[in-house]
């Protein structure tokens, strides 16, 4: 009776022991089910700014003028008078080729001048004398045209001679390089004793009236800019020095290698320090619109358009929301529709969520 009786409390004491193991269980996969939907996501909340962005580049002063210097004709520099940095006033001669096959050239055709116009003499005598004979019928008529002929050819070789001496006159002063305008000597790209072509390049020249700050700018900044933007440029060695630009020039084409566009803007009064080749910065401020910025890491897509995902902060779920993208930053998106302000937006497992899923701020204590 007794055996009987601890045997049932034995029953018992194991039967309460596997319900309350079998109790634990079901707790522990209740909290394991509870957690996987409350999925912990990081967030931001979405805040409208009004602001301006500031662009600052790095760029160069340029002369907003310059002209290349070459010679009309080839031949070999013999002389070169002024070097890199040298002031230049216009007619200043710069260099000079070795003239010798010029001034030979000049002899040449004046000597063909003079045997043209002795050839001209004896023609206008010859026709004087048949123009004198003919109507007294001492000549024919014959003779008289083969004259007149002779005269004009005479004198269609004179007005020939005349122009090539007149062309070797001019070579020869091809033979002097001069300084078109007046400036400084930005480039020399040839020696005495080279020899160069025609229309190649001897030296660059900065024209003293006017000054460009010259950036490399990319496209984004391009198409993010003002109209009729304002540009403050100052010496990167000492910001005091400063001036105001506005952009005076964009090259149509970018950069094959870097894919920026060189722009160019023109100064209003630059200060003396602002020497050529001088390093300067450009400051811009972009146009102040409401925009609202995200991380990249936030932004997913729903039917092929820009979406992110927004915490619903009463029911803890997720959706999302199609938002229009303005610009692409570094490490951020500027958003210009889809948010107001004040959203719940998340940043961080965007690609593990599904609409209507539970989730759990980071940083806050789990349900």
């Amino acid at each position: 009776m007794i055996a009987h009786r601890a045997a049932a409390g034995a029953a018992m004491l194991g039967l309460m022991l596997v319900s309350s193991l079998a109790l634990l269980a079901g707790c522990e996969r209740k909290t394991e089910t509870k957690a996987v939907q409350a999925r912990p996501v990081r967030t931001i909340t979405a805040a409208k700014s009004g602001a301006g962005e500031r662009v600052v580049l790095t760029g160069q002063i340029s002369a907003e003028n310059e002209a290349s210097l070459a010679f009309r004709i080839g031949g070999r520099i013999i002389e070169r008078m002024v070097d890199v940095g040298a002031r230049v006033e216009p007619d200043q001669v710069l260099a000079r080729l070795d003239p010798q096959n010029e001034l030979n050239a000049l002899r040449s055709a004046k000597a063909a001048l003079s045997a043209a116009e002795g050839k001209l003499v004896e023609a206008s005598n010859t026709f004087d004398r048949q123009k004198t004979l003919l109507p007294q019928g001492f000549t024919t008529q014959v003779l008289f045209d083969q004259a007149q002929q002779a005269l004009r050819t005479a004198q269609s070789n004179v007005d020939n001679a005349q122009a090539q001496l007149h062309i070797a006159q001019d070579r020869v002063s091809y033979t002097t390089l001069k300084a078109s305008v007046a400036g400084s000597i930005t480039a020399r790209t040839a020696e005495a004793g080279e020899v160069v072509q025609a229309g190649q390049a001897v030296f660059q020249v900065a024209r003293q009236d006017g000054r460009d700050a010259v950036f490399d700018v990319p496209a984004q900044v391009i198409r993010s800019a003002p109209p009729d933007a304002k540009i403050t440029v100052s010496l990167t060695d000492d910001p005091a020095v400063t001036a105001m630009g506005r952009v005076r020039q964009v090259d149509p084409q970018a950069d094959p290698i870097t894919r920026t566009f060189r722009v160019r803007v023109g100064l209003i009064d630059p200060p003396p320090a602002m020497f050529l080749g001088a390093t300067v910065r450009g400051r811009m401020d972009l146009e102040s619109t409401p925009s609202i910025s995200v991380p990249a890491s936030a932004l997913t897509r729903i039917s092929g358009q820009p979406a992110v995902w927004l915490v619903d902060p009463n029911a803890m779920t997720v959706s999302l929301h199609n938002v229009a993208v303005e610009r692409f930053d570094p490490g951020t998106v500027v958003i210009s529709q889809g948010l107001d302000g004040g959203e719940i937006v998340v940043t961080a497992g965007v690609q593990a969520l599904h609409p209507g899923q539970k989730v759990r701020l980071l940083g806050a204590s789990p349900p």
